[in-house]
């Protein structure tokens, strides 16, 4: 039974309808979760444009408390619907909270819901595909998402989670193709966000500004205006538009006062832009909040350009522990532990979770982590095909093009390794305080010797 087939009043038309509505009560944000790929000033590598390559697609128009839901369901534990919105908001709580600990009780909360209703359940569906996404397991979330779909084909979250998983397996020409059918189903922010991001990783950024833009403009909850502006500091914060990001992200957090993700656009433009102690500031409160990996790395090289090395240490530490606490909620962290042991941790660990990582999805954020893995273990012969297929579709990633370049100069060509740096610090000379420093000072050594 198709649930939406009809659209509601107040809708957006689609991206390829000439023009927009304002977003009605119907639409929601989809904010997605930041606890994974890339997500790090540092070395390992950077917070990708929102959407990001790993999250939980679950609505932030749609988000629901869970004690209510847990106080409904003790008077109606039949309630398969409830017991649905119930796993969504546990997922929600660990998207926005970081605790791993959540993922078992949504999985429950689901589950009770697909047995209490076994057919014509999308819902269900859905949020079990959103959940594994957050878990990192794309291709159980492809497989939910296409069963969600089959019962509701205008189900927003299956629509969402299936472009979401098909950008972490490496299937981007696919995911264009989910992103385009979405849009045609349910247009929205949802679909919007994610059409910028496909967008982004095929080098296209002026399409995904525009597209940004066009979804910042039909925005009208504080979560989407938030979500939208927050995508656009991020994207002007990798082209190394520093002030531009700040004032973004300073737009969403007057829509959506602690958003996590646009304070920590905040703080990577604040680094970006040389004020150190404010950026250290806003990610302290971060890392306190919600110590995800991304956040801890950034932190701790943050207190490493300030000469603090003592407490970066124990940031470093801390992902440890954060990992341990994914692993116990059914996460696959390998791609957070690829990234930050490659420069802040045991390199054999991060060689061997980046291969296994490779080994599930091949997607340019891991094909990024194998060659710094593979690079940092004394193998840049090795890592160089890895590095250079992971800039072959055009991203502009700055951390990407140091990566390559520092390959590139330890494998021994080093005009490749020069263009590449350039290239980097080009694009965003303030990618990271630690390395973009050393990004410099490979490329003045290079400069030097020719």
């Amino acid at each position: 039974m198709v649930a939406h087939a009809a659209r509601q009043e107040g809708d957006v038309m689609p991206l390829s309808g000439g023009r927009m509505w304002r977003l009605g009560a119907g639409v929601a944000g989809l904010a997605l979760a930041l606890t994974a790929v890339g997500a790090v000033v540092g070395g390992a590598g950077e917070a990708p444009a929102a959407p990001a390559a790993a999250g939980a697609a679950l609505g932030a128009g749609a988000r629901q408390d869970v004690r209510p839901l847990q106080e409904h369901l003790r008077a109606q534990p039949k309630d398969a619907t409830a017991w649905a919105a119930l796993g969504a908001a546990y997922v929600e709580e660990a998207r926005t909270g970081g605790d791993p600990s959540r993922y078992p009780q949504a999985e429950e909360a689901f589950g009770r819901s697909l047995r209490l209703r076994p057919d014509d359940n999308a819902d269900a569906l859905a949020g079990r595909a959103a959940l594994a996404v957050a878990r990192h397991d794309f291709p159980a979330a492809l497989r939910d998402a296409e069963r969600a779909l089959a019962v509701n084909p205008y189900s927003e979250r299956g629509l969402a989670v299936r472009i979401d998983a098909l950008v972490e397996l490496g299937r981007y020409g696919e995911a264009l193709a989910a992103a385009r059918t979405a849009d045609a189903r349910r247009p929205g922010i949802p679909v919007f966000t994610r059409f910028a991001y496909v967008h982004e990783l095929r080098g296209d950024t002026k399409e995904s500004r525009r597209v940004l833009e066009l979804a910042l403009a039909s925005a009208a909850r504080p979560a989407d205006i938030a979500y939208t502006a927050t995508a656009l500091g991020r994207l002007a914060w990798s082209e190394g538009d520093h002030a531009g990001a700040l004032r973004r992200c300073g737009h969403a957090l007057k829509a959506e006062p602690g958003n996590p993700e646009a304070r920590d656009c905040r703080a990577r433009a604040l680094a970006g832009k040389g004020d150190l102690r404010g950026a250290i500031k806003e990610f302290e409160g971060l890392a306190e909040l919600a110590p995800l990996p991304g956040r801890l790395v950034a932190l701790g090289e943050l207190y490493e350009a300030t000469g603090q090395r003592a407490r970066a240490e124990q940031q470093y530490t801390l992902i440890g522990t954060w990992t341990d606490l994914a692993r116990a909620g059914g996460v696959n962290p390998d791609l957070d532990t690829a990234l930050a042991a490659a420069d802040h941790g045991d390199r054999a660990e991060a060689l061997r979770a980046a291969r296994s990582e490779w080994q599930r999805r091949r997607t340019v954020h891991t094909e990024d982590a194998l060659a710094w893995a593979l690079h940092r273990s004394g193998r840049s012969a090795e890592a160089l095909p890895h590095a250079r297929r992971a800039t072959a579709t055009g991203h502009r990633n700055a951390v990407f093009l140091y990566h390559r370049g520092m390959i590139e100069r330890a494998a021994g060509d080093t005009a490749a390794a020069r263009d590449s740096l350039s290239r980097a610090l080009r694009l965003n000379p303030a990618f990271s305080p630690m390395g973009s420093a050393e990004a410099r000072r490979a490329l003045d050594a290079l400069e030097g010797a020719s």
